[in-house]
């Protein structure tokens, strides 16, 4: 007797919050998790942008920095996957830098640097492997003997790519409503299997209630 009385006071206790209560509850912080996780990615985007337009200039330590700070703010926040980024404009003037120094030398042919970059610069689009070939070739026409090919190299794309890695969990607005809303799924799930278990002890144990 005294056990039923026990049960049925534990339903009692666990019926006082109502269960649709907890499901508009976890709604509620659902919906407030993934407005700071939307946050947290226009957070991202817009570092990402600072980045690329950093790279548009021609100040170097500009774009480091803001490299930097999207770095720290991808490593701190989640939901900021970013996959990875081109320092495009860098490459193209780290690029034509290399250009410019090849076949330096003076030549009784004017500027071979621009001749030759004249002749392959319509054919291929920016600065890439075919386009260093074109323009070696193009050198070599005007100091034949010279092999330019292994002295010209042009930096490696990899090198301007960046990518920062997002933590799966994160000490921000974003995570603690995510942790809250985990906290609450949680309860909900323990309340109905710790319901469901008792009325089955009454049903089974107490016939009679």
């Amino acid at each position: 007797m005294a056990d039923r009385r026990q049960i049925k006071r534990n339903i009692k206790q666990l019926q006082r919050v109502k269960t649709w209560q907890l499901f508009l509850l976890l709604l509620l912080t659902i919906f407030i998790a993934a407005t700071f996780l939307r946050l947290n990615n226009i957070g991202m985007i817009q570092r990402r942008d600072a980045v690329l337009a950093a790279d548009k200039g021609e100040d170097l330590q500009v774009t480091q920095s803001r490299l930097y700070d999207l770095q720290r703010y991808v490593s701190s926040h989640m939901n900021t996957n970013m996959g990875s980024i081109y320092l495009e404009g860098q490459y193209e003037r780290d690029s034509q830098k290399v250009v410019a120094n090849a076949g330096g030398v003076e030549n009784p042919n004017g500027n071979v640097n621009v001749q030759a970059d004249a002749a392959c610069k319509p054919r291929f689009s920016g600065y890439s492997q075919a386009y260093l070939q074109c323009f070696v070739d193009e050198l070599e026409k005007f100091a034949p003997g010279q092999s330019l090919a292994s002295t010209v190299n042009l930096p490696k794309v990899d090198n301007y790519r960046h990518s920062f890695a997002a933590p799966v969990w994160s000490p921000d607005f974003a995570g603690f409503s995510v942790l809250a809303a985990i906290a609450i799924a949680f309860v909900i799930v323990v309340r109905l299997i710790g319901l469901g278990v008792l009325r089955l002890i009454l049903k089974f144990k107490h016939s009679d209630v």
